[in-house]
């Protein structure tokens, strides 16, 4: 088993995607979200490459150390597919267990629902399987939380881009701290006049899950992108329609490969998916092998409850080896 983390890029579809790997063994594919990088799994390599598997985290197309196309209409799901399918072929393997936080999650569930020939399990942290295909997700986003929604405030080009990158480690700082003062999830609305970092204050101090010297690894990784730090993970929710008319041809298909859902009960969220849209959303997973909910637990999960999520996953693996 390897000792230490090793960093590599790949070229696949165009794109030049760097790559963190451990260990040896089946492949496990984990997939981060926004705004994080490889390195929100820094807890589950060494566990993982110890319990006999070859642990692999990309950069996603437009983040961190990966390139960054230049034309938004590069980030949709089925580019995103399809740099996970082309990936685990660039590594040797016919198949693999993906694994996604929040963003990384419906790549995750889309890779498996359309390629199942190549997933051998699938695990959604935060996100659970979203519908593929269907009507403009934007369009009920703005009816059921107004104009400000972050995903809506996302779309006009260069204007979120802006903000976060004027100061990379501080915008990381607020929205990975970021939290309702009273504790209650709540989507993130920026009303109108407002700007997107005028809505998560600069924490007093950071939360014991998050160190000084994790921020500047993250921003590092950002700052490769300078003014355009962010403009690729943002480019991904600028093709949430785009997606939804692409994949039209699918709408309805389930997940049909073994799989696991891990969220934290504080998670944002969950004040986007209500228990009983969470419960049909599930239904989509017929071969779910665990439902994990993290007590006490927001957003970030893997960072936030590392041995929790590193069991969650490990007791998946297994399950799938025997």
């Amino acid at each position: 088993m390897n000792e230490a983390i090793e960093h590599s890029h790949v070229e696949v579809n165009g794109v030049r995607l760097h790559l963190a790997e451990q260990g040896e063994g089946p492949l496990v594919l984990l997939l981060h979200g926004f705004p994080e990088s490889w390195y929100s799994w820094r807890h589950q390599f060494a566990p993982l490459a110890a319990a006999g598997y070859r642990v692999v985290a990309p950069d996603q197309r437009g983040y961190a150390r990966s390139s960054q196309p230049a034309d938004a209409d590069k980030y949709t799901l089925l580019h995103l597919v399809g740099d996970v399918t082309a990936l685990i072929g660039a590594l040797g393997a016919e198949r693999a267990v993906v694994v996604g936080h929040d963003w990384g999650a419906p790549v995750a569930w889309a890779t498996a629902a359309l390629r199942p020939d190549l997933v051998r399990g699938v695990a959604g942290l935060s996100v659970p399987p979203l519908p593929i295909g269907g009507p403009p997700p934007l369009r009920a986003a703005r009816e059921n939380f107004g104009d400000g929604f972050y995903q809506l405030y996302f779309q006009e080009p260069g204007r979120a881009d802006a903000e976060l990158a004027a100061d990379i480690k501080s915008s990381l700082r607020r929205i990975l701290c970021g939290v309702q003062p009273d504790g209650v999830p709540r989507p993130w609305i920026v009303p109108e006049g407002k700007a997107l970092l005028e809505t998560v204050p600069e924490p007093e101090e950071l939360p014991d899950w998050l160190t000084d010297a994790d921020l500047d690894a993250f921003t590092a990784d950002y700052a490769r992108h300078g003014g355009q730090a962010f403009t690729g993970g943002l480019n991904w929710y600028r093709n949430l329609d785009r997606n939804a008319e692409l994949l039209a041809a699918f709408t309805g298909v389930t997940v049909e490969v073994p799989a696991l859902y891990v969220a934290g009960e504080q998670d944002l969220v969950n004040a986007m998916v209500p228990p009983e849209a969470l419960a049909h959303l599930l239904g989509r997973l017929p071969r779910l092998h665990r439902h994990v909910r993290l007590p006490d637990t927001g957003h970030w999960t893997q960072q936030e409850r590392p041995a929790e999520v590193t069991e969650a996953l490990l007791d998946f693996l297994k399950s799938l080896d025997g």
